[in-house]
């Protein structure tokens, strides 16, 4: 699965507050637009849809910016996923009303890749995002039962 940009302007966004909370002053949409590279007009859509959804809080005038509405640690990745995703649908065969998938009932393909993204939205689970800015080593990947556990995916050697 690969996430749409919406959804990853949508965790950098969060992120960012998350990383700036206790700041002074609070970020803003020109200042998260620089610090990524991102076309401020395009990450005011994104804030406002956070902002509806109860993530954040848009503060205006002289002092404003953006501010987490729940603490970082309570936000889960999976969620921010499940609400900004538009699309879970992996394969044709996903979508009941529009599959002419000629091979239902042999195929065990929807299954396999319904039990990955159940996989890889429960790792997203078991993150916050006070996990995704925690300083190096001290945030912990929960394990998801039925998965490698992380330690060991990490102390692996990567091929190459």
């Amino acid at each position: 699965m690969r996430l749409t940009q919406w959804t990853d302007y949508s965790l950098r966004v969060l992120m960012y507050c998350a990383a700036t909370q206790g700041r002074e002053a609070p970020p803003t949409v020109a200042e998260i637009a620089q610090a990524h590279g991102i076309s401020r007009s395009h990450l005011t859509k994104i804030v406002m849809t956070l902002a509806a959804q109860g993530w954040l809080e848009t503060l205006r005038g002289r002092g404003g910016g953006l501010r987490l509405l729940v603490q970082a640690g309570e936000v889960s990745v999976g969620e921010v996923v499940r609400q900004t995703e538009a699309d879970f649908q992996l394969v044709e065969c996903f979508d009941a009303t529009g599959n002419t998938c000629r091979m239902g009932g042999r195929c065990r393909l929807q299954l396999a890749l319904q039990q990955a993204m159940d996989a890889y939205l429960a790792v997203l689970d078991g993150l916050t995002l006070a996990d995704l800015v925690a300083p190096a080593g001290a945030a912990r990947v929960r394990w998801v039962p039925g998965l490698p556990d992380p330690a060991l995916l990490s102390a692996r050697p990567v091929a190459g």
